[in-house]
């Protein structure tokens, strides 16, 4: 009986993905400045797809469509940046995860008594919406679900908004955090699904609900990651149709802010990842990010938008490479987050960089959520690039066995990062006493 299961798995698994057969992904290495900007021109020359960026010190990931894969190695062995192959099929790794992921949720639900919840393995949208309205209706007391609106196919954007005074007290500091922006990043919204599990069913550090109003968003993007589920598993962007040009889909979410919007870091062409959209704010989507900002502004210490991969806390400005006015505050409390997740973090993993986006990653992009809350006035904002792929070629991505670590000490960041925010905000709120 085992033996027919796996072998119907496999059948199942071979069925999918096989618009990514022959793509392959490889490690980048760079060792200088100019050995990463080399890089910039051939992102659109070979229509290059990175999963993460190489940085001084760190490899990247490069997902490279077979037509281009000749080219692109002879341009970078000529420019001197060391690579080498990650993954020789992207459809198989996918098969493999695919079957990794089953497994989990075996498991998983056997272990739950039958409920599929949002943080121990990759799930399908309708889990994560059902786990919301869950927590909405099991602890009204703390919990309120807001469906703020609906996606560009239809679908609800939901979010839960935890406070033991309502969102009364207008002493309290507001954290705000999403995921999901990039609809194939599936680590990401599990770290959020955490996080109000831990504010309301797993209740450990109470101070965390007693001095601060929360606001958690786990998938920005629904349609994208819905898409990524039943379509294709790399999809990035959002699921949105341009009337100039209907036969490329959908918008990058992170380009798609009013700040510096579409001066670099971007694409013209509507069939990139990069493409920021006919202008800034376009995707409804974007739009539910930027009016829980503003409504909550004057209490808002902290914004976090939770990315994958790389193992990074990135900070304004993006664009450009320059320090905000809070430019030692962000790099301090940034630091105090990887430090509390470092002590987490299993041993092979690897260290959190902390720094300027554009800094660390040698590359600018503008029109991000990063840049966009901290233009707008909240005093600490950040992205978490989360850690990412496995060991060896068991899977393509972070092997689900592992979110249970991830989500755990990036939480743990998440903890450290509130309170020093509380403490920051109220000292600042004293001063202008």
């Amino acid at each position: 009986m085992k033996f027919l299961v796996v072998v119907a798995l496999l059948a199942l698994a071979y069925a999918k993905h096989e618009e990514y057969i022959g793509w392959k992904s490889y490690y980048i290495g760079v060792t200088s400045d100019e050995q990463s900007q080399a890089l910039g021109p051939l992102v659109e020359k070979y229509e290059l797809d990175f999963l993460s960026h190489p940085i001084l010190g760190r490899e990247g990931v490069v997902l490279v469509k077979p037509q281009h894969q000749s080219g692109f190695t002879k341009e970078i062995e000529a420019a001197g940046i060391s690579y080498r192959v990650h993954s020789d099929d992207l459809k198989t790794q996918l098969d493999i995860d695919d079957l990794l992921i089953d497994v989990q949720r075996r498991a998983t639900t056997v272990r739950n008594g039958g409920r599929q919840l949002p943080y121990d393995n990759y799930q399908e949208l309708e889990v994560i919406d059902a786990y919301l309205d869950y927590i909405g209706a099991e602890y009204p007391d703390i919990a309120t679900v807001v469906t703020a609106a609906e996606s560009f196919e239809g679908r609800p954007i939901k979010y839960v908004k935890i406070s033991s005074t309502n969102f009364e007290d207008e002493s309290k500091p507001i954290i705000f955090i999403d995921g999901g922006i990039h609809a194939r990043e599936w680590i990401s919204p599990p770290t959020v699904t955490w996080a109000i599990h831990k504010l309301v069913e797993d209740l450990t550090e109470s101070d965390l609900l007693d001095n601060f109003d929360w606001i958690l968003l786990p998938v920005v993007n629904p349609d994208g990651y819905k898409f990524t589920f039943t379509n294709q598993r790399m999809w990035r962007k959002t699921r949105s149709t341009h009337p100039t040009s209907p036969n490329c889909i959908g918008t990058d979410g992170n380009r798609n802010y009013d700040f510096f919007w579409n001066t670099v870091g971007t694409s013209w062409n509507p069939c990139s990842d990069i493409y920021p959209g006919t202008q800034a704010f376009s995707e409804v989507e974007t739009r539910v990010v930027r009016d829980i900002l503003h409504e909550n502004l004057a209490r808002m210490a902290l914004y976090l938008t939770i990315h994958s991969y790389g193992s990074m806390i990135l900070y304004p400005w993006g664009h450009d490479g320059s320090l905000s006015h809070n430019a030692l505050g962000l790099h301090t409390v940034g630091i105090n987050m990887a430090a509390a997740i470092h002590e987490k973090a299993l041993p092979n993993f690897p260290r959190y960089v902390v720094g300027n986006s554009a800094l660390v990653l040698r590359s600018y992009i503008s029109g991000s959520s990063e840049d966009y809350a901290h233009y707008v006035g909240v005093p600490l904002s950040y992205t978490y690039e989360l850690p990412g792929f496995g060991w060896g070629t068991q899977g393509f991505h972070l092997e689900p066995r592992f979110i249970k670590q991830v989500v755990e000490e990036t939480w743990a960041g998440i903890a450290v990062g509130a309170r020093r925010a509380g403490e920051l905000f109220v000292a600042n709120k004293m001063a202008q006493v």
